[in-house]
């Protein structure tokens, strides 16, 4: 290698001095305001980068498609169509379940109220930001007439104000300008339901010496010949004192659903008002647990009380000391009731023949017997002996000891 260097040394600078020259040029010469020697490079480049992206994408589509996940791409396009399309039908049949519900409750309110009613779906509301007007597809050829009561199985909606030949115009009780008679179920307080263009609806003319309640429920009362008596109205939300009149706002019932179904009241009956469901309503108590830790003496039966409990105590204390209740001779014993409580009583033991009514059989009294008989104790029997106990005709003998204990001497 050192001798081709040296022989073609001349022309080996030359050659190099001729690249340097060139690559000058390059860097100073310029095409389309871009250097030369940029254009060669990337001219260079650009064939084998196109082959290395082209051998890079073939490769990973061909691990996800094939290796990884073959034919994932056209089952999740599949799946997605698939689950729009149950999305559908689960919205259409939510539909279809909400319209029959609404109908199976329209029509046993129709078939429980004594008034003729028309069924009616709403299909429009009135023009502008403030309406509280409805469109239902009820009208005069139907026997709609203005001034028609328009209610829901929940409560009263409005009434018609206008009727055209296959639909009719119905005024919301939140409108300002409706008006209803009402009565308070609990305690007959009666007032003017009046729209405020909000939710809620104020009753006025409620008399400051009437009583009315929150949480009261307001029905119509008949008084303003649209409604007939005894149509929930709604509850009553605030009541506030005031001079001469109270100020009660109520939440209408029949609008909390929404207005899809509505009934119109072709000829109404006048029903009697709902009692109020009574406040005190049995309760089941559950007996408490024993104090202290202590056991129970006599568990109490099923769905006892606290009396069952003593009776349960008292009969265990009557065991303990054979005492029978209710059958008390001369001379009998009261049972010792403060041990009520302190312990668990436990009855004496006996046996089978005898029974805590039975006493020791005494001999009659024309024998009388040669030497006290000994009673049957309920317990052992002590060691020693009294005194008292020990036969007549029985001595110490000499040098013994005696029961007192005493030495011989």
């Amino acid at each position: 290698m050192e001798s081709f260097l040296n022989r073609y040394r001349n022309i080996t600078v030359l050659l190099l001095v001729i690249m340097a020259q060139l690559v000058l040029l390059a860097v100073d010469a310029k095409v389309q305001g871009v250097p030369l020697i940029r254009v060669w490079a990337v001219t260079a480049v650009t064939p084998m980068a196109r082959v290395l992206e082209g051998v890079r994408a073939g490769s990973t589509g061909f691990l996800h498609n094939y290796v990884l996940l073959k034919d994932t791409n056209d089952e999740n396009r599949r799946l997605k169509s698939e689950l729009d399309r149950l999305k559908m039908e689960n919205i259409a049949l939510k539909s279809d379940l909400n319209t029959a519900d609404r109908a199976k409750a329209l029509q046993l309110f129709q078939a429980r109220t004594p008034s003729k009613t028309v069924a009616a779906t709403v299909i429009g509301t009135g023009t502008g930001a403030n309406s509280r007007v409805v469109f239902v597809d009820r009208g005069s050829s139907s026997g709609i007439m203005r001034g028609m009561a328009v209610v829901t199985p929940d409560g009263i909606v409005g009434k018609v104000i206008a009727a055209y030949p296959v639909a009719s115009q119905v005024q919301l009780i939140t409108d300002p300008d409706f008006a209803a008679g009402v009565v308070g179920q609990k305690n007959g307080a009666h007032g003017t339901l009046k729209g405020q263009g909000t939710p809620q609806c104020k009753v006025d003319y409620v008399p400051f010496e009437d009583k009315i309640e929150v949480g009261e429920t307001l029905y119509t009362s008949g008084d303003d010949r649209v409604f007939p008596r005894g149509f929930p109205v709604g509850v009553v939300k605030s009541v506030r004192d005031a001079q001469p009149f109270k100020e009660v706002m109520v939440e209408p019932s029949g609008l909390q659903h929404g207005l899809q179904d509505v009934l119109i009241l072709i000829q109404g009956v006048h029903q009697a008002i709902p009692d109020v469901a009574p406040g005190m309503q049995p309760i089941y108590i559950a007996p408490p647990p024993p104090a202290d830790g202590r056991p129970v003496d006599a568990p109490p039966p099923t769905g006892g009380t606290e009396a069952d409990r003593l009776r349960a105590q008292y009969k265990a204390l009557g065991e303990a000391e054979n005492h029978v209740y209710g059958d008390n001779p001369a001379g009998a014993k009261a049972p010792d009731f403060t041990r009520l409580g302190a312990q668990p009583l436990q009855p004496p033991a006996r046996t089978p023949a005898q029974t805590p009514a039975q006493t020791p059989a005494q001999p009659p009294a024309s024998m009388p017997p040669a030497r006290p008989p000994a009673p049957v104790p309920a317990a052992p029997a002590p060691a020693t002996k009294s005194p008292a106990a020990r036969p007549p005709a029985e001595t110490p003998k000499p040098g013994g000891g005696t029961p007192g204990g005493e030495q011989n001497r």
